[in-house]
């Protein structure tokens, strides 16, 4: 790793951590940045894994200190998860980079089209175990596939299930969100750490400045106009990144 690539990566780790706690969408900023500099997509889907993982470690611990709650009901809603993200991290790594690109494209492209979507007011109440359906464990088992293939998004995801299907209020959404993506991270991560497709210099400059990036925006009094800059800022990024992804 050069010196300019260190940089890049701390740069955009922190922009991505930022992003993450005020709009969501870091991955599709770090994913394609870890290809850029010229990593395989399977390696590059795999050392982003450890920017997740840590940058999850933080955020567990930061709502532990705070008192969160249900910690056993995430765990349960993480079985399936991690089900799923085996099954996602072996497929990842037998798609070819060809197509594993042209995928990326598309998500990216969802992605950022259901960023721009407004978010429905629902009537949100507490979580109970008695509303874990057959129907919910088989949406965290599809969440889990999706992130344990290529993460980007995921927190969309996550919003759709808990928020308008099981009608969990948002605070709560990223509390279940961020125990139960570090559950299904960690196995596989180790999938794509055993076929050798880590690069643990550089996820591990990419995971400081995703916590770096984290720790400020939880820091940063922003208002509802500069939250609206940083998506829109974020949107003309990806934006650029999907050039450049279509032109090779």
């Amino acid at each position: 790793m050069t010196l300019l690539e260190g940089l890049a990566l701390l740069t955009i780790g922190t922009l991505a951590g930022f992003i993450n706690v005020l709009a969501a969408g870091g991955s599709m900023l770090t994913l394609p940045l870890l290809m850029f500099l010229g990593l395989p997509p399977q390696a590059a889907n795999g050392t982003n894994r450890v920017s997740v993982a840590l940058q999850s470690v933080s955020a567990v611990a930061s709502f532990l200190r705070a008192g969160a709650s249900h910690l056993g009901l995430s765990l349960r809603l993480s079985v399936p998860a991690v089900a799923g993200s085996l099954v996602g991290a072996w497929l990842a790594l037998k798609t070819d980079d060809a197509l594993f690109e042209a995928i990326l494209i598309a998500v990216m492209a969802g992605s950022a089209v259901l960023m721009l979507l407004p978010q429905p007011r629902v009537e949100t109440r507490a979580l109970t175990a008695e509303r874990l359906t057959p129907a919910v464990y088989l949406a965290m088992f599809a969440i889990g596939l999706y992130g344990g293939f290529i993460q980007i998004g995921v927190g969309i995801l996550f919003i759709v299930v808990l928020y308008r299907m099981l009608k969990i209020d948002l605070a709560q959404v990223n509390v279940f969100k961020v125990l139960i993506v570090l559950v299904y991270t960690l196995p596989a991560l180790a999938i794509f750490l055993v076929n050798d497709q880590v690069r643990w210099g550089y996820g591990l400059m990419l995971a400081a400045g995703s916590m770096l990036g984290a720790w400020l925006a939880v820091k940063v009094n922003m208002s509802p106009r500069g939250a609206l800059v940083v998506k829109w800022l974020t949107l003309a990024v990806i934006a650029a990144i999907i050039l450049r992804l279509l032109l090779g």
